[in-house]
């Protein structure tokens, strides 16, 4: 437990320390949010601003009035909307691996790097993150696929039983495995993605395999850290939903918007504070010289008789 707690508190104060790097990828998001959404909110005010039913969503959201919105033939093909946010969602992935080798690079100094330090990092290690993301992606794509299937047996054997209560808890317990797995995936991606950066290695297979027998060695700490800092964003998004219905008004936009973005800010920030626990272990770790015992021979002096 105090692993844990040293563990947390040591990421929290690398997060602190950069928080420029939350703030950047935040401003970001909504660059990329903003243009995302433009395929919509050009269909939605080409109907919106000559219909009544703008009164349904301009006092309040109404999902009924939103649906009924979509599938009038003005609206327009599905695709049409959904097409930008796709894209600019792809282009907000690439630029985060474009950029993330300078964000480990900047968490593991002790001192603020310069943009040169930065730019240089992120552009040498651009294609190397790409390998870790299509591995880690094949990964992911496999657990959840054979999870999956074994959740699904799992569930019509309990339909099967007496027990009312047995299925809804086995789908419970199922995706909490499936979640701790993502998990455990994920701790073992950022342990090989900081490898990449701070020991320059180019052999991705390499890194992927330290980031696995680390975890495998420390996976009740490292899990144990990452589990905690996601039942904080849990728990904050929960208060931000609360707060969202007991003191914005139904017609605020901006009360709305505020209240929402001060939620996925702080989502965010949850991220990186994971990638900065990730960081001050591998850095730790490595600042651990491994001691190897040899040996020792003993020279018996002859005793003169």
């Amino acid at each position: 437990m105090n692993d844990n707690k040293s563990l947390l508190s040591a990421g929290a104060g690398i997060a602190r320390r950069n928080l420029r790097y939350i703030i950047w990828f935040y401003l970001l998001s909504i660059l990329f949010a903003w243009f995302g959404a433009s395929g919509f909110a050009t269909h939605a005010h080409d109907m919106m601003d000559h219909s009544l039913y703008s009164d349904g969503v301009l006092h309040g959201f109404h999902p009924a009035v939103l649906i009924e919105m979509m599938n009038r033939p003005e609206f327009g093909p599905t695709k049409s909307t959904t097409m930008p946010a796709m894209s600019f969602g792809i282009l907000f992935l690439l630029v985060s691996l474009t950029f993330m080798p300078g964000v480990l690079l900047g968490y593991s100094s002790d001192h603020r790097i310069s943009r040169d330090e930065f730019f240089r990092a992120c552009g040498h290690n651009l294609w190397r993150f790409v390998r870790l993301f299509v591995m880690a992606a094949i990964l992911i794509g496999v657990t959840v696929g054979l999870l999956s299937m074994g959740l699904d047996a799992l569930a019509k054997a309990a339909d099967n039983t007496n027990y009312e209560r047995l299925p809804f808890f086995t789908n419970v317990a199922g995706w909490i495995i499936i979640l701790l797995a993502l998990t455990k995936i994920r701790v073992w991606f950022d342990l090989a993605a900081t490898d990449v950066v701070l020991r320059d290695q180019s052999a991705v297979r390499k890194s992927v395999a330290f980031g696995f027998r680390a975890m495998r060695k420390n996976w009740v700490r490292l899990l144990g850290s990452y589990v905690a800092i996601t039942l904080v964003a849990v728990a904050m998004l929960m208060v931000g939903i609360v707060l969202w219905n007991m003191i914005v008004p139904s017609s605020s936009i901006v009360g709305a918007f505020l209240v929402s973005q001060l939620m996925m800010l702080l989502l965010l920030a949850m991220r990186f504070w994971q990638r900065a626990a990730a960081v001050a272990f591998y850095v730790k770790e490595m600042a651990e010289p491994v001691v190897e015992m040899t040996p020792v021979s003993v020279v018996v002096a002859p005793v003169a008789l």
